[in-house]
């Protein structure tokens, strides 16, 4: 049944059913019936659906990027955990230890290549085909990203399937992207593996390729179940998350200042050589500076830098979780702590 744009029409139920255009004649426009719109498509004020010619905007594109960064993260820490496990036992070490290095080391690059060509590839095949700029749909609210809750049920006995990608493509394209990240590792990985790895047993040598096959069903249903509230918590999830990393590695490390019983100088002398140790080891340094380029890019992703003078200043606040670290370690020391509850302070 086709209805013209002059007629009166009642209003589609639900917040997501709309009406297709059908035809175009001049300034009238013909529509279908009320239903799921097509995918690229969403309903505007008067319930019609209307293509999604936008961009993503800056908050978008970083959410993308967070969700881009995780299996990244993950693949490195579990390269990380496996290769040093093994490394750290060798009998030879000068051998093994630079060694297993190395061999950490081009796992690592492999698996930054991995994540990068998937993430080039997953661009190029959205819409507009062969180009890295994507359309899409505005994200108006929470709601978007489960539209599939909104069926309406105009008699309380037959549900209009409206269900559709409000937020298009921020939610599919995620998938994709994690489809292409394990089919590249595994064509990949597998044969870096057994070719550097031979130190290594049989059974060890591919743990952390084992482990990616855990870990990308569990972001598959984080991002189907939770999309939407990443999509708005993603910020202070990093934060949170590389301010605890932080800690923990530091103190893991034994990263501290011992000041007790120390004047002012000798705690700033201290200070500063406790700094510049850290600075001094090369793996501190690079754990260093990624927890300070997620902080960065968590500061970014909450301001969003819509006002550059007021924003920019707010990336001096990067360094402050390490120095403050620094600087109150020897409050929580746990010899400090046990020595002065004997003396009864």
């Amino acid at each position: 049944m086709f209805r013209a744009a002059v007629e009166v029409q009642p209003a589609c139920l639900g917040l997501y059913c709309g009406r297709i255009v059908l035809a175009v004649n001049g300034s009238a426009e013909t529509y279908g019936d009320c239903g799921v719109c097509p995918r690229g498509q969403r309903t505007d004020d008067n319930k019609i659906c209307r293509e999604c010619v936008g961009s993503p905007d800056r908050y978008d594109w970083l959410y993308l990027g967070f969700m881009a960064m995780l299996p990244l993260v993950l693949h490195w820490f579990f390269i990380e955990w496996y290769s040093g496990k093994k490394s750290i036992s060798k009998v030879v070490v000068n051998f093994s230890l630079s060694f297993h290095s190395s061999s950490a080391l081009l796992q690592h690059v492999t698996a930054l290549f991995e994540c990068s060509i998937a993430a080039i590839i997953t661009l190029l095949i959205s819409d507009p085909i062969g180009s890295l700029h994507i359309r899409s749909c505005k994200v108006k609210k929470l709601s978007d990203w489960y539209t599939m809750l909104y069926n309406p049920s105009p008699d309380y006995i037959t549900t209009v399937h409206c269900t559709q990608e409000a937020v298009y493509p921020l939610y599919t394209i995620v998938f994709k992207y994690y489809a292409f990240c394990l089919v590249l590792m595994m064509l990949l990985r597998p044969l870096l593996v057994k070719k550097i790895a031979c130190g290594l047993g049989k059974s060890d040598r591919f743990k952390s390729i084992y482990a990616a096959l855990y870990f990308f069903p569990i972001l598959t249903v984080l991002q189907a179940v939770g999309g939407g509230l990443l999509y708005y918590a993603f910020p202070y999830i990093i934060l949170v998350l590389s301010l605890v990393t932080l800690a923990v590695y530091m103190s893991a490390s034994e990263v501290e200042v011992r000041t007790n019983g120390l004047n002012a100088n000798r705690i700033l002398c201290l200070f500063c050589k406790s700094f510049k140790d850290l600075l001094a080891r090369k793996k501190r340094l690079v754990v260093l500076f990624s927890h300070w380029l997620l902080h960065a890019y968590g500061i970014i992703s909450i301001s969003k830098l819509d006002k550059l003078e007021q924003d920019l200043p707010l990336l001096a606040l990067v360094p402050a979780p390490a120095l403050f670290y620094l600087l109150t370690a020897k409050y929580t020391e746990p010899s400090r702590i046990l020595s002065e509850g004997g003396n009864g302070h």
